[in-house]
């Protein structure tokens, strides 16, 4: 509103000596200023995504609120001020714009899903669950909402319950699904040969990703509880390759090597992980002394 004061302030000066065409110049801005106000607040808007984008996030939330400061009823602003929130980990504040986005529109399915995922991080499993319940009715044939919620299944340890979500989103993105945490999730259930071969597929999905280091060294945890250990060892060296810093996979290297009386050369790798940050303490004192 007072982007339509200052308006009607500028042509009262202009129109001062020309009092008829003043006021009709004021007349058609107030005939427009809603228009006029909509327009301000879109600018504002398409500059938070800006600088959402340049990960201002900050800078994004100050857009996003001046867009909502001219037209309350915003309810795509109060979503992405959420997100930017959201990615400040400020989650409570996120939830309050979603919830005002939801008041405003109930059918925004990205409402809903950004909120589960904020109730997630606040460790609200439950929470977030029913929100991605929402999301998924509201838009069925997206594969990360089936993902997250298996996710926050998992935390409850409904493991058979998030291996369906998980086989959802394969259905729905084979070649982009979620392999491994389906490969967790059966591990859980001590389906290990199932687990093995949702690792295999994560590895010939992901070959060149580096988050496939978790995938090999998962893959050979699993080996290692089926007793193949020189199968595990060949899964923690190509994890080592890919990561020399890991950590936990030179620990379950060197339990493997010990399993299979190869134990000075396992102590050594128990001795690296604890190097790295590792609490190998405790199985270096059973083992290795």
């Amino acid at each position: 509103m007072k982007y339509l004061l200052s308006f009607i302030l500028l042509f009262s000066l202009i129109g001062c000596n020309n009092n008829e065409n003043g006021v009709n110049i004021v007349d058609n801005e107030l005939e427009n200023g809603e228009e006029q106000v909509s327009n301000f607040a879109e600018e504002y808007f398409q500059k938070g995504i800006a600088k959402y984008n340049l990960q201002d996030y900050r800078g994004s939330i100050s857009d996003y609120s001046k867009a909502i400061e001219l037209n309350p009823k915003y309810a795509d602003a109060y979503v992405n001020r959420g997100n930017a929130k959201k990615k400040l980990q400020d989650y409570r504040g996120a939830i309050s714009d979603y919830n005002k986005a939801i008041e405003i529109d109930p059918k925004i399915a990205l409402a809903y899903y950004n909120r589960g995922i904020a109730k997630y991080n606040l460790q609200d499993y439950r929470g977030s669950i029913s929100d991605y319940n929402k999301a998924i009715e509201l838009d069925p044939k997206d594969e990360e909402k089936y993902i997250d919620r298996g996710n926050a299944k998992a935390q409850l340890q409904d493991y058979r319950g998030a291996i369906s979500d998980y086989s959802k989103a394969i259905e729905l993105d084979p070649k982009d699904g979620p392999y491994h945490n389906r490969g967790n999730a059966k591990d859980e259930l001590q389906d290990y040969r199932g687990a093995i071969s949702d690792y295999n597929k994560e590895i010939e999905l992901n070959k060149t990703s580096g988050l496939v280091k978790y995938t090999y060294k998962s893959r050979g945890t699993v080996k290692a509880k089926l007793q193949d250990f020189r199968g595990a060892i060949e899964d923690y060296n190509k994890a080592i390759e890919l990561d020399p810093k890991y950590a936990r996979a030179y620990a379950n290297r060197g339990l493997a090597k010990i399993e299979l009386g190869q134990k000075d050369s396992g102590c050594l790798d128990l001795s690296k992980a604890l190097e790295l940050g590792e609490s190998a303490n405790d199985k270096i004192r059973e083992h290795c002394n």
